[in-house]
């Protein structure tokens, strides 16, 4: 027991270094390995010079213009690094760069940058700006779909129904060779950043699509089909930049950004879809009903929808929205519309947005001077309560410590003005009272050299009678 017992001791011993010699191996194989995994993630991005004029124009490139010290460009950035691993994973034609636009100032005003972060995709002498969501996702969708062909073939009715089942929004020409045609590859090289754009022969169409002529440029949503229509419908980039959103979606910050850019009004369900309640679903109903049955009547002029919460739309009108409620919104102006009594019939929401559309309902708010003087002070106060909610201390250190030296500098301005000012006066004093008192002197001794004689005389006159004695102190002695 006692020999087994040392060699168990002597085993464990000689085991020791071997497991710590083991653990630092590992350690620098997988130090190794990140390594390896970090440089070649970063290989996908390839950061840019001033020589990247000149090679640009052979290849597609995806390019974040971005300043050091952007908050948002340095969280865009492990979101940019993934982007550029799963194009090149991918097998996509673009390459992905970064530069600093700081440092190539020149260059990134020659692609029009003026924020940061920037995103472009440059297709050779077209470059076209990413404004969706940052997340990977939406840049990788948006950089595959402008990569392409502006206008894509779809040969076969099984790659019909594909993209039919993909997308939700598809616009697709029908025909051979016309006007139309040209004019609708213009438009989808124009607003290829939007929407995916297809061209189809009549045969792949479904049996339950029928075109009363050829050639047609025809819109698929909503499990419905739209065809446009020259004479009623306008130019056909209007008509596409109109048609690119469903009937009825939910509605955030974003979306009503892009909304923006069709110039139609935006009615919205303001809702709470964390705490959902009998009315949020009525009111959501209703919008729903109204953009599906009356698409006729207020598709060309209206956006339905919903929004979750009322944060943001009380930063748009500088007030507070009830939840539940609607409001309609016209973002080129920055007006919106409240209904004068609550909405509890498709009849009322009917009559409320047929008023915004003829212009007897009453508008609130708007871009005048006022308005924009308001805006000013209500985003002033929101960022200064916004950053007092996040950090109480740094609050005060931000606004307190300027405020104090402000204080201070006032403080010395004025105090200096009167310090300055009693100065000058006692001065102007002292100087005048030396003056007059040098006249006294000099009238004094002048009139003492007058009557200096005189007095000397009647000095000797009183002398003896300063000896002599009054009766009645002789009287007394």
């Amino acid at each position: 027991m006692r020999k087994s017992h040392r060699f168990s001791r002597c085993t464990s011993c000689l085991l020791c270094p071997l497991g710590a010699m083991a653990e630092v191996k590992a350690s620098l194989i997988c130090g190794v390995v990140a390594a390896f995994l970090s440089s070649a993630v970063l290989a996908f991005v390839e950061d840019l010079d001033d020589t990247f004029k000149d090679t640009r124009v052979s290849d597609v490139w995806l390019v974040d213009f971005y300043a050091p010290w952007c908050g948002y460009c340095k969280k865009l950035e492990p979101v940019w690094h993934d982007v550029g691993a799963e194009l090149r994973s991918s097998g996509s034609p673009v390459r992905v760069g970064k530069m600093d636009a700081t440092a190539y100032s020149g260059m990134a005003s020659e692609f029009g940058v003026r924020g940061y972060p920037t995103i472009k995709l440059l297709k050779g002498d077209l470059a076209y700006n990413y404004k969706g969501p940052r997340t990977k996702d939406d840049i990788v969708e948006f950089a595959n779909r402008v990569a392409g062909p502006a206008v894509r073939a779809l040969p076969s009715k099984q790659m019909f129904e594909h993209m039919m089942k993909r997308h939700d929004v598809l616009f697709v020409y029908i025909g051979g060779e016309s006007p139309l045609k040209e004019k609708y590859n213009d438009v989808a090289s124009e607003l290829i950043v939007y929407t995916y754009f297809f061209s189809a022969s009549e045969e792949v169409l479904p049996e339950s699509v029928t075109l009363p002529e050829l050639p047609a440029v025809v819109v698929f949503k909503d499990g419905a089909f739209f065809t446009y229509d020259e004479y009623e419908d306008g130019s056909l980039s209007s008509w596409v930049n109109k048609e690119r959103f469903q009937g009825y979606l939910q509605i955030d910050g974003f979306t009503l950004y892009e909304l923006g850019e069709t110039g139609k009004l935006v009615a919205i369900a303001v809702i709470d879809e964390k705490d959902p309640t009998e009315e949020s679903g009525r009111l959501k109903t209703l919008i729903q009903r109204v953009a599906k049955e009356y698409r006729e009547h207020f598709n060309r002029d209206f956006q339905f929808g919903h929004m979750d919460g009322n944060d943001y739309i009380n930063s748009l009108i500088m007030g507070e929205v009830t939840v539940p409620s609607v409001i309609i919104l016209n973002t080129s102006n920055e007006q919106y519309f409240l209904p004068s009594e609550p909405i509890e019939t498709m009849e009322q929401l009917v009559q409320f947005i047929s008023g915004v559309l003829n212009g007897s309902a009453q508008a609130y708010g708007g871009d005048g001077i006022i308005q924009r003087i308001k805006r000013v002070a209500f985003d002033a106060k929101s960022t200064i309560m916004s950053v007092f909610r996040s950090s109480p201390l740094l609050g005060c250190f931000l606004f307190g410590l300027p405020l104090g030296v402000i204080s201070l500098m006032c403080y010395g301005i004025c105090t200096a003005e009167s310090d300055d000012g009693s100065d000058d006066m006692d001065a102007l004093k002292r100087e005048g009272l030396t003056d007059e008192e040098d006249e006294e002197e000099e009238e004094r001794q002048h009139g003492g050299e007058l009557e200096g004689p005189e007095e000397g005389e009647n000095e000797e006159e009183e002398e003896p009678e300063v000896g002599e004695k009054d009766p009645e102190e002789k009287k007394t002695d």
